[in-house]
């Protein structure tokens, strides 16, 4: 049976997926790379966050192919294809469909799609290019092209997860063998990463100023928030093993008086689970255009972390964009929240129901306080995703140049193409 068109193709991403701000760069320097492709676990079209904020400011300046993990079909009715998705600046989400039956044989399905991105690559014109790696779980699919550099950026300790692969760790160790870069989503991830790498780098969250710095400004207040009495209370991420529902449940008995507002998909718990008070307001995602005439309506923002495994090397993203908003935050205590912002004195941090309820009565005080407004947009003035960004480029370039002089400023058009048997498929190298 022939593949499935785009159309046939199951609707997977989010309704609300985020989208970017209307430019995506604040600031570029000219730079040449060869072509990107990155191997992700997350959908492209389901949070605007780290990679997209990345890797969107690549395809400003070449080639960006965006491998999501495979989608699999209810059914064998299908052959192993590949569907791409047109996005922002040119980038192209890559997804591998594959046939039910391949869902229980790993092996089988990696070869597979091996196999599919290996002619993909072929009709691309993809000989010279870089693997910038989300999960080490890509390897089974990747392992055996040849790009000229490799870059791990470790955004997340995965492992951690809730239902996380029993045989990532393993593969998180063939990719620190693999990779010439890592880059860390924090300070506390990297913190563990350099003892298993030698050459890596933190890179915190960062954040688009100018995109949050919108809810200091006028903006019309969402239909499905303006009903919702004062004082807001908010949260806005996925709702997942990491929101501590318990001090949620504990803030909303405790407090009646606000209005707790949760923002974001819920993925992997039960939503039964969630406190249902009248004071809690679930209103599910929003497009990350919308995010800021959210947090304009709010008195408070949140960071209501719980304290386990998936918490321990979080850096959230969450942190600055808050703050950029204007809006006093309230944190529990996630270790790169309390360094920096903790010790700076610019978000109050708590670790019980009764402390984050004191932090939060003194949050509710702090727009006026011109000290603590000043302070705060004082260290935002210091970060950007585009000073990360040219930052990354700027190591990357490094080390393409040590590798090969000319391997920084090469082309894919001008580049070898070497052919290298691998498993009786043959696939471009530019080694």
């Amino acid at each position: 049976m022939p593949p499935s068109s785009t159309v046939e193709a199951p609707l997977r991403a989010s309704t609300t997926a985020a989208r970017p701000s209307a430019s995506a760069a604040e600031t570029t320097a000219p730079y040449t790379l060869p072509d990107l492709v990155c191997f992700a676990h997350l959908h492209w079209d389901f949070v605007w966050q780290r990679p997209q904020h990345l890797l969107s400011r690549f395809a400003e300046h070449g080639r960006v192919f965006y491998v999501e993990d495979a989608f699999y079909h209810a059914d064998d009715l299908i052959e192993p294809h590949i569907e791409i998705k047109e996005r922002q600046n040119g980038l192209k989400v890559v997804v591998a469909h594959l046939p039910q039956r391949l869902r229980q044989d790993e092996a089988a399905a990696d070869q597979a799609q091996f196999e599919i991105l290996s002619q993909f690559f072929n009709e691309q014109g993809l000989t010279n290019y870089v693997f910038w790696y989300y999960t080490p779980m890509a390897l089974g699919k990747s392992r055996h092209f040849q790009p000229v550099l490799t870059v791990y950026d470790c955004m997340d300790e995965l492992a951690a997860f809730k239902f996380a692969p029993p045989e990532l760790k393993k593969r998180e160790l063939e990719l620190f063998q693999k990779a010439d870069l890592v880059f860390t989503g924090g300070q506390t991830l990297y913190e563990a990463k350099r003892e298993q790498h030698a050459d890596a780098h933190a890179f915190p969250s960062s954040i688009d100023k100018a995109h949050f710095g919108q809810a200091r400004g006028p903006l019309a207040e969402p239909a499905d928030q303006a009903g919702i009495a004062h004082p807001r209370i908010g949260f806005f991420g996925v709702v997942d093993e990491r929101l501590d529902i318990e001090l949620l449940r504990a803030l909303s008995q405790q407090h009646p008086e606000w209005q707790f507002v949760i923002i974001g998909p819920v993925v992997k718990i039960d939503p039964a689970t969630l406190p249902r008070t009248p004071n809690v307001h679930y209103l599910g995602g929003k497009d990350y255009k919308e995010l800021p005439s959210y947090l304009k309506g709010w008195d408070v923002a949140t960071l209501l972390f719980a304290d386990n495994e998936s918490t321990k090397f979080i850096s959230p993203t969450k942190t600055p964009e808050y703050l950029a908003a204007g809006n006093p935050v309230v944190s529990t205590p996630i270790r790169d929240v309390v360094r920096p912002y903790g010790d700076l004195n610019l978000v109050q941090i708590a670790d019980n129901a009764t402390d984050f309820g004191k932090a939060i009565e003194k949050a509710l005080t702090q727009r006026t306080d011109a000290d603590w407004r000043q302070r705060t947009d004082a260290y935002l003035a210091t970060i950007s995703w585009d000073q990360t960004w040219q930052a990354m480029v700027d190591l990357m370039q490094q080390r393409l140049a040590a590798k090969t002089p000319d391997a920084a400023t090469t082309t894919a058009a001008s580049a070898p193409r070497v052919e290298t048997k691998v498993s009786d498929v043959t696939l471009p190298s530019a080694s």
